[in-house]
C-alpha cells in the first residue's frame, strides 16, 4: 500500500500564474481563493503519481466552476446568499402542497440547470479514468456532470437530479421528459428563474405555484419525486456496500471540491483511515476530514488540475 509521510506546505513559495480556469461570468459561484503555490502543487503531483488505483471523492465545489452555487461556501454559497434551505425528504413526501411547490420551482430552474456542462476538472478526472490512474471516482452531486464529461467508473452517492422515481412502484424515468408532460399540463404557466440552487431548485413565492399542476406516475399513479437524496433521506445501502467494496480495492483517497460535511460521503474517509490509506485535499477551505489527510491543498479544481498528470 501507498505511504506518505505528511506534508507541511511552505506558505512562502511564490504562486504559479496561470490563466484561471473558471469563466469570468461564473466566477460569482467560486469562492475566493489564491493561486495555488508550486510547492504545493508539486506535493499534490508526488501523491497522485505515487497511487496505482486512485479513488476519488467530488463535491459541490467542483461543479461551481460549470456555473452551479454550492450550498455551504463563504460568502457566496446558497446559504451565504439567501435564507432558504433544500427540501426535506419528510416534507416531500407527507405534503401535496409542498411537492407542488417543489416541481413548480424545479420546472422552472430545469432549463438552466440541465444546460450547464462540464468544466476543465470533470474533463481531466475522465482522462485520468482513461489512463488507469483513477479506479473509481463517487461524487456527491446530482447535476450529472460527470456523465456528461464521460465517466464510466462512477458512482452518482446522491442520486441524479436528471432521473425521477416513482415512490409507488421505482420507475425510472427521465427528467427530460417529466419536462415535457409539465409544459402539457401547464400551457398557461409561467413564472420568472432566479438563482438556480445545486438541485435545480429556484425561489418561487407560494401564490405563484397555486395553479401549478403536478403528474402522477404513467404506470401506477404514485408520486414522482427526482432521483436525489434528499436532506433528511439516506443513502441507499447496496450503494454504499458498493463503493465500500470499491475503495478496498484502491490504495490512495482524493478528495476534490467538498467539505465533506455531509455524513454520506465523510464515512468513505473514516474508511480509509481504518485502512491506513493516504489521504489528500483539494478544497478551498476548511473539510471535515481535515485530520484525516496527509496533504490538503487549497485551491480551485479546474486550476489545480490543468497541471497535475495521471503519471
Amino acid at each position: 500500500m501507498m505511504r506518505l509521510p505528511w506534508r507541511v506546505l511552505a506558505p512562502h513559495t511564490a504562486p504559479v500564474r496561470r490563466a484561471s480556469s473558471v469563466p469570468a461570468g461564473l466566477m460569482n459561484f467560486v469562492p475566493a481563493c489564491s493561486t495555488t503555490d508550486a510547492h504545493s502543487l508539486e506535493l499534490l503531483q508526488d501523491f497522485v503519481t505515487r497511487a496505482r488505483r486512485l479513488f476519488v471523492i467530488t463535491g459541490a465545489g467542483l461543479s461551481t466552476e460549470s456555473g452551479i452555487p454550492d450550498y455551504r461556501s463563504e460568502g457566496v454559497g446558497l446559504y451565504a446568499r439567501t435564507d432558504r434551505r433544500p427540501m426535506q425528504y419528510a416534507e416531500f413526501v407527507r405534503s401535496a402542497k409542498s411537492r407542488q411547490r417543489y416541481w413548480a420551482r424545479n420546472f422552472v430552474g430545469w432549463p438552466q440547470f440541465s444546460s450547464h456542462w462540464p468544466n476543465s476538472a470533470h474533463k481531466a478526472l475522465q482522462r485520468w479514468e482513461e489512463r488507469g490512474k483513477l479506479h473509481w471516482l463517487v461524487t456527491q452531486n446530482v447535476d450529472a456532470l460527470h456523465s456528461k464529461a464521460g465517466q464510466k467508473r462512477l458512482t452518482e452517492l446522491h442520486g441524479c437530479a436528471h432521473r425521477v422515481t416513482c415512490l409507488g412502484c421505482g420507475a425510472i424515468s427521465a427528467r427530460e421528459e417529466l419536462q415535457r408532460r409539465f409544459i402539457s399540463l401547464n400551457p398557461e404557466w409561467q413564472a420568472q428563474a432566479g438563482t438556480v440552487a445545486p438541485d435545480g431548485d429556484v425561489f418561487l413565492e407560494d401564490e405563484q405555484v397555486l395553479h401549478f399542476r403536478v403528474p402522477s406516475c404513467d404506470d401506477c399513479g404514485g408520486i414522482l419525486k427526482p432521483e436525489v437524496t434528499f436532506f433528511g433521506d439516506s443513502v441507499n445501502k447496496a450503494t454504499v456496500q458498493f463503493v465500500h467494496e470499491r475503495l478496498a480495492e484502491s490504495d490512495a483517497v482524493l478528495v476534490m471540491g467538498s467539505s465533506l460535511q455531509v455524513y454520506s460521503g465523510y464515512r468513505f474517509l473514516l474508511a480509509a483511515r481504518d485502512r491506513e490509506m493516504p489521504v489528500a485535499i483539494l478544497n478551498i477551505g476548511p473539510t471535515r476530514a481535515d485530520h484525516l489527510a496527509e496533504l490538503k491543498v487549497s485551491g480551485r479544481c479546474g486550476e489545480v488540475l490543468s497541471v497535475i498528470q495521471p503519471l
